[in-house]
């Protein structure tokens, strides 16, 4: 095909200048303003629902089409969620066989009656977990629709985070139990069938009211607008209360709304120093009621603690609840199994409570990153952990120098194993449980622990709290991280992203020998593994005094501050990546030297720690 030269220039003329007007930034979110009622049947584990949504499209793109998620249909015998577990080699034993072995009374469906857009029915199709929405007409940038919908649904029996009666008897457990917008961001649709893994939501408003037996007490996201009318704290007498009440729930600005409810829950709460609530529903037994008693003195401490090193929480109250089947994350809120040991009940508590760190308010989009929602959050919760032994809440429990020594253990053992993927495997597509849980618990708690070793102490801290106060309720992803850690730290750190999210080519390196020469000393040492890392040394003499070298790689651009565990520290020159050994000269004979040991912390990860050290 034959252009003319001079249409050819004007068009690239036109584009060149056009460019910068049709960028278009991508970090608009869009919005979602839900008022939901259910009407709750607790003999039969059914409820109608509807729902009205105004969605707002922030974006600077026109759809034609939405996507809702219905994930309580995951639980029917041959979903993708079924069939996922029963042909994984490591299927959770949590679920294994047991949906596909689902009676029609057990299974759970959310089955959408009518839709309408701006009034107008729309066609829908529910394809498995997803709802698929043609529009009636075209949201526009910067436009909003309202959507109504009617739905009936069945609460399956519990498999997996949500459902009825769990192992610890607990009736509803319902988290994901309504149709739910999928989020479009910079990178389009994210309609993901539900097959047991991770979540990505629209932050928004939510306005629900549960119609329930009024034997029954409710907890969950948000904040009761009628406490007077369903009792709490005031103890109505129940010959004038009607058979079925209503409670009534606000939560602004989350991704979710999750409730539960039990006859036999106990309701208490605390009010911390700086006016933030804390509510418990446990139901009250000899496995339950002590432990649940001294609960809440002790995730007040955390929240302090938390507060301080990670940024402020927001929201005026949080509530921690039993059920679910082991600890789940929601906004405003968390389901936790109750019949636990002291230390265990606190440690589910604290981890699913960072989640509101980094899933609920920074909302990373946890199929694609899970490891920045669940490693940052095993990373922080073992910080926390170990300040509440150092505080003694954790009866004989105590403190130690490093909290993450076991995870790096972790990691260093699976990857024997020959299973491990990177990080930036999608979360439903890992091969196996096992390396999905190592990447997302365990490399990206390491990840965070290593990143502190790189870039130093004060930086570290620099970093944590300016992503938290940049990023959240941004969606971000870890280039933006990545990003902050580089302003914080001066350093240039993007090839520490590519090399641990994006390969499995991890850190080794060799202390090799040490030669002698008329009054110094020559330190040689290789670079075994192919990721490169800055690298500190100890060096001990003989008469017990200690001298630290470093040196860093030369595409970081920089050295770390001194640590304050090294008093005599000295920076060496930088040790191109490309080069598999390195060596430098000491102005103090062999003879004086009693070990040589590099990584003398154990914060950088190493596949061979055996190899680290030469003693005279």
């Amino acid at each position: 095909m034959k252009v003319h030269f001079t249409t050819f220039v004007a068009c690239l003329l036109l584009t060149s200048l056009s460019a910068p007007l049709l960028a278009q930034p991508d970090r608009w979110q869009q919005a979602v303003d839900y008022t939901m009622t259910v009407d709750m049947d607790v003999k039969t584990n059914q409820y109608a629902g509807t729902q009205d949504l105004v969605y707002t499209n922030n974006s600077p793109d026109t759809l034609n089409r939405v996507f809702y998620h219905l994930y309580f249909n995951a639980f029917q015998p041959g979903s993708m969620m079924d069939v996922r577990n029963l042909t994984l080699p490591d299927a959770d034993a949590r679920v294994a066989e047991r949906i596909s072995q689902l009676t029609p009374e057990e299974v759970g469906y959310i089955k959408v009656g009518s839709l309408t857009q701006n009034g107008k029915e729309v066609r829908h199709e529910t394809v498995g977990t997803v709802l698929e929405v043609e529009l009636a007409e075209p949201i526009l940038p910067n436009t909003s629709a309202t959507f109504a919908m009617t739905w009936d649904a069945q609460v399956p029996l519990q498999v997996r985070r949500s459902g009825r009666d769990n192992k610890e008897g607990i009736e509803y457990s319902m988290a994901q139990w309504y149709p739910k917008m999928a989020e479009y961001d910079y990178q389009g649709w994210h309609a993901n069938p539900y097959v047991g893994r991770e979540f990505y939501s629209v932050w928004g408003d939510f306005d629900v009211t549960i119609n329930i037996d009024r034997d029954y007490v409710v907890g969950g996201t948000g904040y009761l607008q009628n406490p007077a009318e369903i009792g709490y704290g005031y103890a109505p007498d129940p010959k004038r209360r009607p058979r079925t009440i209503s409670y009534h729930f606000k939560a602004p600005n989350v991704g979710d709304f999750m409730w539960a409810a039990d006859p036999d829950y106990v309701h208490t709460s605390l009010q911390r120093a700086d006016g933030m609530t804390m509510n418990f529903f446990v139901q009250p037994g000899e496995k339950t009621t002590t432990n649940w008693e001294n609960l809440p003195r002790v995730m007040d401490e955390a929240f302090g603690f938390i507060n301080e090193h990670y940024g402020q929480y927001p929201y005026d109250q949080y509530s921690f609840i039993q059920g679910g089947d082991g600890g789940m994350e929601y906004s405003m809120a968390t389901l936790i199994t109750g019949e636990r040991s002291f230390p265990s009940l606190v440690g589910v508590s604290v981890h699913e409570l960072m989640h509101s760190w980094y899933q609920a308010m920074m909302g990373t989009n946890e199929a694609l990153h899970p490891w920045m929602d669940e490693g940052f959050t095993s990373w922080a919760s073992n910080e926390v952990m170990n300040h509440l032994k150092t505080k003694g809440l954790l009866g004989e429990l105590e403190p130690t120098d490093n909290p993450h020594a076991g995870t790096y253990s972790s990691l260093r053992g699976f990857r024997g194993s020959g299973m491990q993927e990177p990080l930036s495997t999608h979360s439903d597509h890992y091969a196996t449980n096992a390396a999905y849980g190592v990447a997302s618990y365990v490399n990206g708690s390491v990840f965070l622990e290593q990143l502190r070793y790189i870039v130093g102490e004060e930086d570290f801290e620099c970093t944590m709290k300016r992503y938290y106060y940049d990023w959240r309720f941004k969606h971000p992803n870890p280039n933006d991280f990545i990003r902050v850690a580089e302003k914080c730290s001066g350093l240039e750190l993007d090839w520490y992203k590519e090399y641990w999210v994006n390969s499995t080519n991890y850190p080794d390196y060799v202390m090799k020998d040490v030669d002698g020469e008329e009054g110094a000393a020559i330190i040689q040492l290789e670079k075994k593994g192919r990721m490169p890392m800055p690298l500190e040394i100890k060096v001990t003499k003989k008469d017990g005094s200690e001298m630290w070298y470093y040196t860093a790689p030369q595409i970081m651009r920089g050295t770390k501050k001194k640590p304050a565990y090294a008093a005599n520290w000295t920076v060496l020159e930088d040790w191109p990546w490309t080069n598999p050994t390195y060596e430098f000269r000491v102005d103090y004979p062999k003879g004086d030297i009693e070990r040589v040991e590099i990584n003398p912390t154990g914060r950088m990860y190493e596949d061979d720690v055996e190899n680290n050290v030469w003693n005279d």
